[in-house]
């Protein structure tokens, strides 16, 4: 059922429900009221009358005929419509005209308020006041003024039946009232809702980004509908983002197995080839052996840094800025270089590094980059005749971290210098993966920094430059870093 159509239906029931009750408060009022008019109607009655009246008992005691009727003739003619009847003080009745009860004895002795009293079924509002005739020998008498008690009854009795008429008639009326207001009211939300059903995930995205037309909440003047409007446009610009980090997460899986496949496949084929050859040969001579064993352990290693690298990347991609936090490059430095020392005992480090500098980032992919940096310095920065001498500097440059690791071999020429950086790129005689300046590009990349390689100051061997921002010291830390709408480094695309 619509909204408005149920506003409707309850409108029709509650406004005819509060019209009934407002005439159940109002009815006893109203008959309060009417009898409250009819008292002061006797009141004013008598008032009017009680001249004559005193007039008439004086003329009654004295005996005098002729004056008692003249006074008779004035009493009717104040009394109107009123009730009047007269008794002397033996009781006598001297005058009784006008609606009264039949029944002499319903008339009240006792002077007082109007009363209410009953003749045969009826009922009557009797007003009693006590007469003294004039002169001194006027002698006294009752005066009695009354009216059907009914009028007000009847009065009540039609206003009751007004209070019903309007009911009856207010229930279709304010159905009709309800629903043109209760559909004027939600046609916010009804153009909100053809907004909503025109969403088409699988329209064509727009040029240059990955969805189509984004949901925006528009403004209709009316609260509640533009908060759930606004509700309605974060949620869908969540659900947006979280369908392309699924997206993106499928196509790093794919990219991943595709990878994997392919850079595994030489490695594979040259375990199962020596696995051949120490099956078919089992009489090899020990040298020999041993070498393949060698070439089988190099291979399983190889393997190994491959498919550790491939994840890395993996995680690289899919990482989330929750996982963003304070972290101290100086630290992480440190503990790079003793991880390079235990890979490689030879090589000589030197470290320059302050007390503490602190960037905002994600701590395990810094980690890595470090590693890589250092390894790989450690594995191409030597000549071949002496192990690898590198040395680390760390320091603030203004807005950014500048760490640069040099060593003393063979350099890169100008020409490999960004090529390094892809996927896979190594030397014939590499015994790396080809991912290791991968990853550290990447990891610059998600920390919204660069890296780069150059020559060291004297001109003899290779520079790795990084470059990654300082938070500023007013600015709040989890919006330091901002990711990358796209993060496909697994993929191998160029950059």
């Amino acid at each position: 059922m619509r909204l408005s159509t149920r506003i409707a239906l309850w409108a029709a029931a509650v406004v005819p429900l509060l019209v009934a009750l407002a005439g159940l408060l109002l009815l006893p009022l109203v008959g309060r009221d009417l009898r409250h008019q009819q008292d002061v109607r006797l009141g004013d009655r008598a008032a009017a009358v009680l001249p004559s009246v005193r007039a008439l008992v004086a003329a009654d005691t004295r005996g005098r005929s002729k004056a008692e009727q003249n006074q008779q003739r004035k009493v009717l003619d104040a009394a109107l419509d009123s009730g009047v009847r007269v008794t002397a003080q033996d009781g006598s009745v001297l005058l009784s005209v006008g609606p009264q009860p039949a029944d002499d004895r319903v008339f009240p002795t006792v002077p007082g308020g109007p009363a209410t009293v009953r003749d045969r079924g009826a009922a009557w509002r009797v007003l009693t006041v006590h007469v003294a005739g004039t002169g001194a020998d006027g002698g006294s008498g009752t005066l009695w003024v009354s009216e059907p008690g009914g009028l007000a009854g009847d009065q009540t009795a039609a206003v009751r039946r007004r209070v019903l008429l309007v009911a009856v008639i207010a229930a279709p009326l304010s159905a009709l009232i309800g629903f043109a207001l209760a559909e004027r009211a939600t046609a916010p939300l009804r153009r909100l809702s053809r907004r909503a059903a025109e969403l088409d995930p699988a329209a064509p995205p727009l040029p240059g980004t990955e969805s189509p037309t984004p949901f925006t909440a528009e403004r209709s003047g009316t609260a509640e509908v533009d908060e759930l409007a606004s509700a309605l446009a974060l949620l869908l610009s969540r659900y947006d983002e979280q369908a392309l980090r699924t997206a993106q997460a499928l196509d790093t899986a794919r990219s991943f197995s595709a990878a994997a496949s392919h850079e595994l496949r030489t490695p594979l084929m040259s375990l199962r080839t020596n696995l051949d050859v120490l099956a078919v040969h089992q009489d090899l001579p020990a040298g020999e052996r041993a070498e393949i064993v060698a070439e089988l352990r190099d291979d399983h290693a190889r393997l190994l840094d491959l498919l550790t690298a491939l994840g890395t990347l993996a995680r690289g991609d899919l990482v989330e800025v929750d996982s963003f936090g304070p972290v101290d490059l100086a630290e992480l430095a440190d503990a790079a270089a003793a991880e390079t020392r235990r890979r490689h005992p030879d090589v000589e480090i030197v470290m320059e590094l302050p007390s503490e500098l602190r960037v905002f980032g994600w701590e395990p992919g810094l980690r890595i980059m470090l590693v890589n940096l250092l390894v790989n310095a450690a594995v191409h920065g030597c000549d071949g005749s002496e192990p690898a001498r590198l040395t680390v500097r760390l320091a603030p440059a203004g807005a950014v971290a500048l760490l640069t690791v040099d060593d003393a071999g063979p350099g890169v020429p100008p020409a490999e210098r960004e090529a390094v950086f892809h996927r896979f790129h190594r030397r014939r005689d590499s015994p790396g993966s080809g991912l290791g300046l991968t990853l550290v590009a990447q990891q610059a990349a998600l920390h919204r920094g660069t890296a780069r390689i150059t020559e060291p100051p004297d001109g003899t061997g290779c520079r790795v430059e990084v470059r990654l921002p300082l938070p500023a010291a007013d600015a709040d830390a989890t919006t330091t870093v901002r990711l990358p709408a796209r993060r496909d480094w697994i993929a191998g695309e160029e950059r």
